[in-house]
């Protein structure tokens, strides 16, 4: 019975090398050690992670495509509005979305504003990260 390093077993499973680590430290995969402490792989334990990838994608999880759709975020700031306009500005860009009657401007980078597409009209949400929150209410003085 052959056995295989760690990289010669994840050529033959068609993984990435730190892949397969991972999935050893993790107890996924059994392997035996050497004097060195080195991870040895049977061949054996390769056909049985391979049997087991096959069942994987017997039924495969659809492609995300480029770019990704947001499903689910963990913050509850959000802010959902309409895009009022979109300023470029060599590698930044400033994003002003309308939410209610209120403005909230937004700078972000070039590329993100290229992969999100936004134009003018377009629906939006500001997803808002704050170590601090500061609360201000108006105060009128006394009328003399």
């Amino acid at each position: 019975m052959a056995v295989f390093t760690v990289r010669q077993a994840a050529a033959q499973l068609g993984v990435g090398y730190s892949t397969l680590k991972q999935w050893i430290h993790r107890g996924r995969v059994r392997t035996t050690l050497t004097d060195g402490g080195h991870h040895r792989l049977a061949e054996a334990e390769i056909a049985r992670l391979r049997a087991t990838e096959h069942r994987a994608t017997e039924h495969p999880a659809p492609q995300r495509q480029q770019g990704g759709v947001l499903m689910l975020v963990s913050g509850r700031n959000r802010l959902r509005g309409v895009v009022e306009e979109v300023r470029r500005e060599g590698l930044v860009a400033q994003v002003r979305l309308r939410i209610g009657d209120q403005l909230l401007t937004a700078v972000i980078t070039r590329d993100a504003l290229d992969e999100l597409k936004l134009k003018r009209g377009d629906d939006a949400t500001a997803l808002v990260k704050a170590t601090e929150v500061m609360i201000a209410r108006e105060v009128f003085s006394p009328s003399e």
